[in-house]
C-alpha cells in the first residue's frame, strides 16, 4: 500500500451508543505487535464487547479483537490480547478521576486508520443507561426513521 492511497478502515462500535451516554471523546494511538496493522487494514477486527481499563496509570483495551492476519506463518499475533492505548498525560489524568470518582466507564467507540496511515480508537467517557432509557433511544430512534421516510 503506497503513501498516497487513502484507506477507509473504520470499524464501530455499534452498541456502545445503544448502551451508554456518550459523555466526553478522545482520540487515541494504540500500540499494535507485527501483524496487527495488516489485520486491521483488512478490516479484521471488532470492538463488541471492548472495553478499557487503567493498570499502573496507563490506558488498556481488553477485548479488542484483531483477527490473526492469514499470510503470517509462525509469528502471527494473540486476537484478544490487551493493547495499550496512547493519549497524553493531562487526558489520562482527566479520564482516571473520573472513572474512580463518578463511576463512570470508557469505552471504544470507533477504530480507524488516520491520513499517517496509524490506527487510532476513538473512546469515549460514558454512563451506562439503564433500562427504561434504552427503550427511550429506541423509540427516538423509531421516530426519527418514520420522520425520515415520510419526508
Amino acid at each position: 500500500m503506497g503513501k498516497t492511497e487513502k484507506t477507509n478502515i473504520e470499524i464501530k462500535n455499534k452498541k456502545a451508543h445503544h448502551e451508554f451516554y456518550i459523555l466526553e471523546r478522545f482520540t487515541a494511538g494504540i500500540v499494535l505487535h507485527g501483524t496487527e496493522i495488516k489485520s486491521i487494514r483488512a478490516g479484521k477486527a471488532s470492538l463488541k464487547e471492548a472495553y478499557c481499563y487503567f493498570k499502573q496509570g496507563e490506558l488498556y483495551i481488553k477485548s479488542m479483537h484483531i483477527a490473526e492476519y492469514k499470510f503470517a506463518s509462525f509469528q502471527n499475533h494473540d486476537p484478544k490480547r490487551d493493547r495499550k492505548l496512547l493519549l497524553n498525560k493531562k487526558e489520562l489524568k482527566k479520564l482516571h478521576t473520573q472513572v474512580k470518582e463518578r463511576g463512570h466507564t470508557i469505552v471504544p467507540l470507533r477504530m480507524f486508520i488516520s491520513e499517517k496511515g496509524l490506527a487510532k480508537v476513538e473512546i469515549a467517557l460514558a454512563k451506562g443507561k439503564n433500562v427504561r432509557d434504552k427503550r427511550q433511544t429506541l423509540k427516538e430512534k423509531e421516530l426519527k426513521q418514520q420522520m425520515k421516510d415520510i419526508f
